[in-house]
């Protein structure tokens, strides 16, 4: 180490605390010894620690405070020496002691066991207790106890640094009622190391290093009789974290741009919506088991929303019951109204392309729409569940439209992700002819994975929805799941704990 280099580097914080070190190692015996606040001895503790010009570590101490009795006797003297001076070497009873002293009876019987002890005192019993000193009360009265001098030192202190006796005195107090305590404390604790020591040898403690280049110093020209501390630039500064958007935001605004880039509009609407647009326009039958409580959050106020026009009610009505003008022959039974119009959390965010597709025209035709929005459903939290999370909608109204279509919409989403290899499997969704699940290929974990749903809406969605039987490719994919491989997140609950820390240093999306 270059001792004049470094030490023409050091703040003046540094300066200060260094020399004390020689002496002390916590920070608040360094912060009386250098006159300095605690925190300016912890900024330049890590300063010099970054330098290895010293050591700090973290010990267990234990430290002896004052309760409330502590203090009092701290400040008007023990009550034992009151009790003695109040005998004035006679003999007195209990209750003269009490008018006397001014002492309380709780505080004489702990001064009669206190020096009884120290055999200052003898008891005699007659019509009541009384109290004499013995011959050696007198001498006592005349010097300063132990107790005493324990009691005029700084609080709180340290039980490593107490002596003998000390050690002794702090075991009686500990049996008396509120006057002292031992708690343990996590300390910092600096040490010099050897190229420290060699820097505080050095007397760096004084210096005129200027710190400031000053216009004066400027136009006067003493800057050239100065010596201006020299600036570490490899030092290790603060961390300083910028503002950004949640990392789960960036990547739902980089999934928004795919469809907005691929010519698709945008839908929103209600996290609330009846059950009439989630699952009734979708031909999910009003007994099927997604709709019971262990599966769907049904919202209590307001327990029911408003249904649409009276003409699509009647249609929604007919396609369940005897399928309509489908060519179905629906669920049966009997449809309800006021069940169709219980309000509910969404389960997914194709009750926004029903709604979407019950109002577009002919003349809108051929059309494409997406939405990315947050869904609910009553699952158990686990590693790979969520009851809240995000769904990626999309719908393609085309009369051309077909299966491979949808595949290549699918791959091409997918392909952005990071995901290029996708596949379809057959599957079964009521509202879907034919439907698939949607496969990729995992390129870390090299095994496929289930993301989502897909398929063509039935002619019992579209032809009560748009009038007639238009093909509708349509799909909904779990966002979450798609995520996690990129930030390597092996847990879905990791992705909305909101831990500071892993929000600052977590990549930004970036695909």
């Amino acid at each position: 180490m270059d001792v004049k280099k470094t030490a023409a580097g050091l703040h003046p914080l540094e300066r200060k605390v260094l020399p004390a070190l020689a002496k002390h190692s916590a920070i608040d015996a360094l912060a009386q010894a250098a006159g300095l606040k605690d925190v300016e001895v912890v900024r330049a503790l890590q300063w010099l620690e970054n330098k290895k010009l010293v050591t700090v570590a973290v010990e267990p101490r234990d430290v002896v405070l004052l309760e409330a009795n502590g203090r009092a006797y701290q400040k008007k003297g023990l009550p034992e020496r009151h009790f003695l001076q109040a005998l004035g070497g006679k003999e007195l009873s209990l209750e003269q002691l009490a008018k006397k002293s001014g002492l309380s009876r709780e505080e004489l019987n702990a001064c009669i066991g206190v020096l009884r002890s120290k055999g200052l005192v003898l008891l005699r019993k007659d019509k009541s207790l009384m109290i004499k000193p013995t011959p050696q009360a007198s001498a006592a009265l005349g010097k300063e106890w132990t107790e005493e001098t324990f009691l005029k030192k700084e609080f709180p202190l340290f039980v490593t640094s107490l002596s003998k006796d000390e050690k002794s005195v702090l075991e009686l107090f500990k049996r008396r009622k509120e006057f002292v305590k031992v708690e343990q404390r996590k300390d910092k604790l600096a040490k010099l190391t050897p190229d420290g020591e060699k820097l505080a040898a050095a007397g760096v403690g004084e210096s005129n290093v200027v710190e400031t280049l000053t216009p004066e110093l400027l136009r006067s020209g003493q800057w050239r009789n100065k010596q201006f501390r020299r600036y570490d630039v490899t030092a290790m500064v603060p961390k300083i974290s910028g503002g950004r958007r949640h990392f789960v935001n960036e990547a739902i605004d980089y999934i928004r741009k795919i469809w907005l880039d691929l010519g698709f509009t945008e839908m929103e609407g209600s996290m609330i919506q009846t059950s009439f647009w989630t699952l009734d326009t979708l031909f999910v039958p009003q007994d099927h088991p997604a709709r019971d409580l262990q599966d769907t959050f049904y919202v209590k106020n307001p327990a029911k929303g408003t249904l649409p026009a009276t003409a699509l009610v009647k249609k929604i009505k007919a396609v369940h019951e005897t399928g309509g003008a489908t060519g179905s022959t629906g669920w049966g039974g009997v449809w309800s109204e006021e069940f169709a119009s219980r309000n509910i959390l969404r389960t997914h965010t194709t009750g926004l392309s029903a709604i979407t597709l019950a109002k577009l025209k002919e003349s809108d035709l051929p059309a494409k729409f997406f939405a990315v929005g947050r869904v609910f459903r009553n699952e158990t939290l686990d590693w790979k569940h969520l009851f809240e999370f995000n769904q990626v909608e999309g719908i393609v109204v085309d009369p051309n439209a077909n299966m491979r279509h949808l595949f290549g919409y699918l791959k091409e989403f997918y392909a952005k992700m990071g995901f290029t290899d996708i596949k379809l499997a057959p599957s079964y969704f009521p509202y879907t002819e034919p439907s698939v699940e949607v496969h990729v290929f995992h390129p870390v974990k090299k095994e496929w994975l289930e993301v989502g749903g897909a398929g063509i809406f039935r002619p019992e969605v579209t032809i009560a929805l748009l009038g007639k039987d238009i093909p509708v490719l349509a799909w909904g994919q779990g966002m979450e799941r798609v995520m996690t491989e990129y930030y390597k997140i092996a847990d879905l609950r990791e992705l909305y704990r909101n831990d500071v820390k892993q929000l600052r240093d977590i990549k930004a999306w970036t695909r």
